[in-house]
């Protein structure tokens, strides 16, 4: 009885379900507290299932399941809930994925700074995704591998025993106690993690990390297909990805000037990760036995910054050097030190920075930075370094052509990435791209492997959301782009002591324009802690006022390249959340859209300045 009252309720929220669960893909920060995320959503949740109430009005006051979408959003955790239900287990003992194979690496991750063994056990033949090779050869990890005619055949085991199953069904399942893991995967839907037992919940948060960074949950509209087909109620497939993907492919060759294929993944830090991954793959093969140093500014997106630390913390022969970049320090004069000391050490280079930077929205003298890029050094023996490859993260200009014929980085090994999630969609999906230059073309292939294996590619409704957005994107640059200098210029002349970081007019000649820019507001105090405290506390009566009487377009939200609007964050305390206290930058990000009433941003920023 209670099986189908979990199961008529779900059926109730699937037909009253809020178009911002299907849709919304940027965590609103006045609805999010993310200390509480996935639990403060489920506790009221299963007050509104005692209650029998899914009302449409009642389920969008719900606050925001974990951030909008990449580690969790409404969908998965109302999936997530009911399979639990179903199987008599706790909500956060199940994690879904848009991927079928992150689950595996985040139980054997884990599992690596463990020191445990892993049995990965399947029926039938494995998934043909599935490289155990690459596994074991590229990523580190160790794991024995055996087949079973049912689950039920699965013996003990001394270690961690993760179990695939290849059942369409979604719903119940018979865990057997020897199996800790218990895996289901979908082709079109991604995959389903049940985490059983006590003994093994200390893996919960983990899992859940590798899911924030190196992929996403399953998306809203495959949560939404998953949940309906958990009810019994069909769902539709969609087509035409193949069609869809050829358009979006000749987008970005056209955006980006180049001829290279171009890569589609799940969002931009799985995008991030297949280049990662790829390239160590290239390194091991072309370079064996020597040492590969990641270099990273320490202050860049959180994501970023995290994903390439726990990159480097599972390999032996991946180290991290810190690029200092913004503020007082210089891109190019940083990049030039590292390299010379990467050279001597003939360790193999990978580059990644953000052009413009963020949030202080600089860019470095790029021919300074080409000239830097591209000397040839050598190693303490004297003998020719390996040169660089840059990985260039250009998300908040993607319009310009880095990596054309003619481009600025013509000359050098450069990987460009994009996230999907600002202009490429409009903020309507999470899908990233990646496109190389002609020197770099050649590393594609490996980066391509890597996001197959991991199984990060761009859902089909992804692909044709970015079919339809990306033909607009340039247009959409320029008028963003149009909006914000005009704000960027009412604010100087308005509040003259404020420092606004955005780019000049010399750039925007050049081609960078970037609709974010960057607020520090002037302050006051006798010591250094009254002065930042007084700062932090003007940015957040700046934002409150900008939401409370601009509620249908200024949002608190980490967002960039929307459709319409104006938003608003604190990097400090939202993107840059991974990131060393001493790194991070506690100053209002300001995102303008090409469609929002300007005047009325101006007239309250207006009344914001008379009230300091």
């Amino acid at each position: 009885m209670k099986e189908q009252e979990v199961l008529n309720y779900i059926e109730d929220v699937i037909e009253n379900v809020p178009n911002d669960w299907l849709q919304l893909t940027t965590h609103r920060l006045d609805i999010y507290n993310e200390k509480l995320a996935k639990t403060e959503f489920l506790e009221r949740f299963e007050t509104l299932f005692a209650e029998k109430n899914a009302k449409t009005s009642t389920l969008k006051e719900l606050p925001t399941a974990f951030d909008y979408i990449r580690l969790g959003h409404p969908l998965s955790s109302v999936l997530e809930w009911g399979i639990a239900k179903l199987n008599n287990l706790k909500p956060d003992n199940i994690i879904s994925f848009s991927s079928r194979t992150m689950p595996v690496l985040a139980v054997l991750r884990k599992n690596l700074f463990a020191n445990k063994t892993t049995q990965i056990i399947y029926t039938g033949s494995l998934p043909e995704y599935f490289d155990a090779e690459t596994l074991k050869k590229v990523y580190g990890y160790n794991f024995e591998l055996k087949q079973v005619e049912n689950a039920e055949e699965v013996p003990e085991f001394n270690g961690s025993t993760v179990f695939i199953s290849q059942k369409d069904e979604i719903g119940k399942v018979d865990l057997n106690p020897n199996i800790d893991f218990w895996l289901s995967v979908y082709p079109n839907l991604g995959s389903i993690l049940l985490v059983n037992g006590e003994k093994n919940e200390s893996y919960i948060s983990e899992i859940q990390h590798v899911r924030r960074r190196e992929s996403i949950a399953m998306t809203p509209a495959d949560s939404f297909s998953a949940l309906k087909q958990l009810v019994g109620k069909p769902s539709s497939n969609r087509n035409n990805i193949e069609n869809n993907k050829a358009s979006v492919i000749a987008s970005i060759q056209n955006i980006t000037g180049t001829n290279s294929h171009a890569l589609l993944a799940s969002c931009g830090l799985s995008m991030q990760y297949a280049i990662m991954m790829g390239l160590i793959d290239e390194a091991l093969e072309k370079h064996p036995g020597k040492v590969i140093k990641i270099v990273v500014p320490p202050n860049c997106y959180g994501g970023t910054n995290d994903q390439a630390r726990r990159v480097a913390a599972s390999l032996e022969n991946v180290e991290i050097v810190d690029l200092p970049v913004d503020g007082d320090n210089d891109m190019v004069q940083s990049t030039a030190l590292v390299l010379d000391q990467v050279a001597k050490e003939d360790a193999v280079p990978y580059i990644i920075a953000e052009i413009p930077t963020n949030p202080r929205v600089e860019v470095p003298d790029l021919q300074k930075l080409r000239d830097a890029l591209s000397k040839e050094r050598k190693t303490a023996r004297g003998k020719t370094a390996i040169d660089p490859v840059f990985i260039l993260d250009q998300t908040f200009c993607p319009n310009v052509q880095f990596l054309a014929k003619d481009g600025i980085l013509s000359s050098i090994r450069t990987i460009s990435y994009v996230s999907g999630s600002k202009f490429p969609s409009g903020g309507k999906c999470t899908a990233g791209y990646c496109v190389a230059n002609e020197k770099a073309e050649n590393l594609l292939s490996k980066i391509e492997k890597h996001l197959v294996f991991c199984d990060n590619e761009a859902t089909a409704l992804q692909v044709e959301i970015l079919a339809e957005q990306l033909p607009s994107m340039n247009q959409r640059i320029a008028d963003a782009y149009k909006n914000t200098r005009e704000f960027v210029n009412f604010i100087r002349k308005t509040l003259p002591e404020a420092k606004i970081n955005f780019v000049s007019e010399e750039l925007a000649d050049q081609g960078f324009t970037p609709s974010v820019f960057s607020l520090d507001l002037p302050t006051k105090g006798n010591t250094a802690e009254e002065r930042e405290a007084y700062k932090r506390g003007l940015n957040q009566k700046l934002i409150n006022m900008m939401i409370s009487e601009i509620p249908n377009e200024s949002k608190y939200c980490v967002s960039y390249g929307q459709l319409k609007g104006c938003y608003w964050t604190i990097p400090a305390t939202s993107t840059q959340g991974t990131t060393k206290e001493a790194d991070k930058d506690y100053i209002a990000r300001v995102s303008v859209s090409p469609n929002l009433n300007l005047e009325l941003h101006k007239k309250v920023f207006l009344d914001f300045v008379e009230q300091i």
